[in-house]
This record gives structure tokens, C-alpha cells and sequence, in this order.
């Protein structure tokens, strides 16, 4: 395929003893990963190919309408607009891939932005290689599937009327998703390296984002920090 992608497989979806998956995300390092997940197989069937990847909305438009997989593993943050973007386009051009999102957020706005937008699942990126073959497998005959705990924000969202927007919180919306991100782990007990070894940013990143979620809440050190967020239900 063109525009940036990987294309590893056909473009024909005939095979139906097979779950053809594409793989948005916008860390090379990731992909592998999960890509070797796949790859390897637990010998249940169908069995799942991957056959291609992407690394920005632009690349997984053009490559979700060429390749037409069966499965789309979809990032939430990704340059050129977000998940939430992919879906809208590819929804657009008629598309008729699943879409499950694969996150390392678990935040109530991108659990329920993403669902919103068309997709049919939503698991955190800790998620176990065989627990995410089965996602696969599940989203593909129509199953709709969530982490632990995740099902209740898509409850929520739509329990009074269809539509129904979350509630939000002008203290937390000023922060940027990538704020958010380091500040959940920050008020879950993690050091700094390994939130930029969990986001696959930099330490120095990490330090930069904390500092402006320090100003933006007006804490003043992490201890005051977590419970700011835990507050506010963001751990």
C-alpha cells in the first residue's frame, strides 16, 4: 500500500477461516510487539493474520479502505487527529471493518469518544497476548468487549437518553490527553521511568508533563497531586 503504511497481506477478505487484523498505533516498537502476539497464534481457530500496520490517521485511512481488514486494532492517540478521527473518516467511506480500540488510557472521555465514533471494544494495553487473540476473535462475530471496569463509563454515558454527553470537569479538561496519561500513573504509585517506558516517552518528557499538571492544578508536590486525582475518579 502507499501513504506511509505496511501492507503485509492481500487485500481480499475471502478466507473465512482467518481474522485479517490491522494494526494503528502510532509507536513502531508496539506494533512489533503485538504483531508477534498475534503472529504466534494459541492454536484455536480462526486463525488471526496480521496484514498491515499503521502509524498516523492519515496512513490508516488509506490503508484500512485499501486492505479492507476484517479487524482494525485502533490506537487512541495518534497524530493527525486521534482515533476518534480514523473511525469518523473510514466510517465515511463506507468501511465495514470492527473496530477495537487498543489504549494505554483509561479514561471515561476516551473510552466513550471512541465507542461514540464507532467502535465496537475497548481494552488497555496491559491487556494479556491470549486475552487480546480472544478480543479479536469476539469483535469480529459481533461481541462487544471492554477491560475491567471500562464498561461502566460507556454505561454511564448513555444510561439517560441516546446521545447523552459525559460530564465534564472544567479542572480536568484543561489538561492535555498526554497530561492526563502521566498524571493516572503518576497517582498510581509509578516512577517516573516507568511511565515513560509505559507511554514510550522520554524521562525528560515525563518531567515536563508533570510540571505543567503541578501548575494547572495548583499542587504542590505528587502526594497532593494523586489525590487531586483521585478526586476527580481519574485513578
Amino acid at each position: 500500500m502507499t501513504d506511509g503504511g505496511t501492507d503485509t497481506g492481500s487485500d481480499s477478505g475471502t478466507d473465512t477461516g482467518t481474522v485479517r487484523v490491522y494494526l494503528v498505533d502510532d509507536h513502531a516498537l508496539f506494533r512489533s510487539g503485538v504483531r508477534a502476539e498475534l503472529d504466534r497464534g494459541d492454536g484455536r481457530e480462526p486463525v488471526i493474520e496480521v496484514i498491515g500496520e499503521a502509524g498516523s490517521v492519515d496512513e490508516a485511512v488509506a490503508g484500512v479502505g485499501h486492505l479492507r481488514p476484517d479487524v482494525v486494532l485502533l490506537d487512541v492517540h495518534l497524530p493527525g487527529g486521534g482515533g476518534a478521527e480514523v473511525l469518523r473518516l473510514t466510517r465515511a467511506a463506507g468501511t465495514e471493518s470492527v473496530f477495537l480500540a487498543l489504549s494505554v488510557s483509561d479514561a471515561a472521555e476516551d473510552v466513550i469518544s471512541v465507542i461514540r465514533s464507532g467502535a465496537r471494544g475497548y481494552v488497555t494495553k496491559t491487556i494479556s497476548g491470549r486475552d487480546l487473540t480472544d478480543a479479536v476473535r469476539r469483535v469480529r462475530v459481533g461481541d462487544a468487549v471492554f477491560s475491567p471496569r471500562l464498561a461502566g463509563f460507556v454505561l454511564d454515558a448513555f444510561s439517560d437518553r441516546p446521545g447523552a454527553a459525559p460530564p465534564v470537569d472544567p479542572e480536568v479538561d484543561q489538561l492535555t490527553r498526554r497530561e492526563r496519561d502521566v498524571l493516572r500513573l503518576l497517582a498510581r504509585g509509578y516512577a517516573y521511568k516507568e511511565i515513560a517506558g509505559e507511554l514510550f516517552i522520554s524521562v525528560k518528557t515525563v518531567e515536563t508533563h508533570v510540571s505543567s499538571v503541578l501548575r494547572k492544578t495548583q499542587t504542590s508536590n505528587r502526594h497532593e497531586l494523586s489525590r487531586w486525582a483521585t478526586d476527580r475518579r481519574l485513578v
